[in-house]
């Protein structure tokens, strides 16, 4: 079976009625619960990105607090919080959820998860998160990046404080 390219079903979709377009997308809808909830955001979030981030971050809360205390488990249950945010990221194509994402990330993965284990993966996915803020943070409007990387210094500040295989200088921004 070949595939279209993405530029050739944008112009079939264009011919199409509107009728016809509603059954495409209920399709869409029934086969995968991923397109059904981005075609959910769509209808009914797309206006306001960032009240969509604050009901998704409530879901989640109950994740983090319901951590595991074993290293193992909790590093696989925050790298599925990982993935969730990540999806919900791609829904908003948003860098200002993006950002809101992450640093609510950290800040909870500072709140609850161990910090005093030296559990190299567990360590590893803050410092991954940091660098994708560090990363995003200059792509972002000049206002929101000041706002952005106040919080994100004591950010920093906050983990450098609490654990001690920390080291705030590899994530110093230059210039903002």
């Amino acid at each position: 079976m070949r595939v279209e390219k993405l530029s050739d079903i944008k112009k079939e979709l264009r011919l199409l009625n509107t009728e016809v377009l509603t059954e495409i997308c209920l399709r869409l809808a029934k086969y995968k619960k991923d397109n059904k909830e981005l075609l959910s955001y769509l209808l009914y979030d797309a206006d306001n990105p960032l009240n969509y981030a604050e009901e998704v971050k409530s879901t989640l809360l109950l994740n983090f607090k319901n951590l595991n205390k074993s290293a193992y488990t909790s590093t696989k249950e925050l790298r599925k919080i990982i993935r969730l945010l990540t999806k919900h990221t791609k829904y908003t194509g948003s860098k200002e959820v993006e950002i809101e994402f992450l640093l609510w990330f950290c800040t909870n993965f500072l709140q609850y998860a161990d910090t005093r284990s030296s559990h190299k993966p567990l360590q590893a996915i803050l410092n991954r998160q940091l660098e994708k803020i560090k990363r995003i943070l200059p792509k972002l409007h000049e206002d929101l990046q000041y706002d952005y990387s106040a919080t994100f210094t004591n950010l920093i500040e906050e983990a450098n404080n609490k654990l001690r295989y920390f080291n705030k200088d590899d994530f110093k921004i230059e210039n903002l």
